[in-house]
């Protein structure tokens, strides 16, 4: 088995992460100003490292968060298996108390272990792995063994669940932020372990507005 090692980042700021606005897979929103400072410092910070390919989602946030490595010729694609969960009629509804109480509900559904549920018109979790798998096994098929994966927040979450063999229940230990770091290292038995957590480090010059 080919060993890999995975830079997985989430994409930088927008404006619905500013004003706390939903996005989920339906809402293709592009980077705001802070989130192309925060995709400059990232690439600023890790331009040296020897990234074989680039990967990121269907949705243009994750590109454009990862536009300067593309920028270098380095080889990439989209894979819209990776996309974010789908919210449902929740996407693009500002968070006001109601809305907060059943995203709660939502939540503790699924760390009691019901991964069928489902906010309405949206995708459980269990739809969600189902469908990273098929992404993530496209991935992990390709012959490059340093590669940069951009993608969204829940999604990452389920992501590294199934890399690292957790059950779904326990997703929101993996916590992330905007333009986030996590790096996963794969062994020869194809077992990954965490490097990096959530690093922010790269982001810690920048005052957002």
């Amino acid at each position: 088995m080919l060993s890999k090692k995975i830079y997985l980042v989430r994409h930088g700021q927008t404006d619905y992460n500013l004003r706390g606005v939903v996005q989920g897979s339906g809402i293709d929103a592009p980077l705001n100003r802070n989130g192309q400072r925060q995709a400059a410092a990232f690439f600023e910070f890790y331009k040296n490292v020897p990234f074989e390919k680039v990967f990121y989602t269907g949705l243009q946030r994750t590109k454009q968060s990862v536009e300067g490595f593309l920028e270098l010729g380095i080889p990439h694609e989209a894979v819209p298996e990776l996309n974010e969960i789908s919210w449902g009629r929740y996407e693009g509804v500002p968070m006001t108390p109601e809305e907060n109480k059943y995203y709660e509900h939502m939540l503790a559904q699924w760390s009691s272990g019901n991964l069928d549920y489902a906010i309405e018109g949206g995708e459980s979790p269990n739809i969600v792995a189902k469908r990273l798998k098929k992404g993530i096994d496209k991935i992990l098929a390709q012959p490059e063994g340093v590669i940069l994966v951009c993608m969204h927040g829940r999604a990452m979450r389920v992501l590294i669940s199934l890399l690292l063999g957790y059950d779904l229940r326990y997703m929101d230990l993996f916590k992330h932020q905007n333009l986030g770091l996590y790096v996963l290292n794969q062994n020869q038995s194809g077992t990954f372990r965490i490097e990096k957590y959530n690093s922010g480090e790269h982001l810690k010059d920048l005052e957002l507005f």
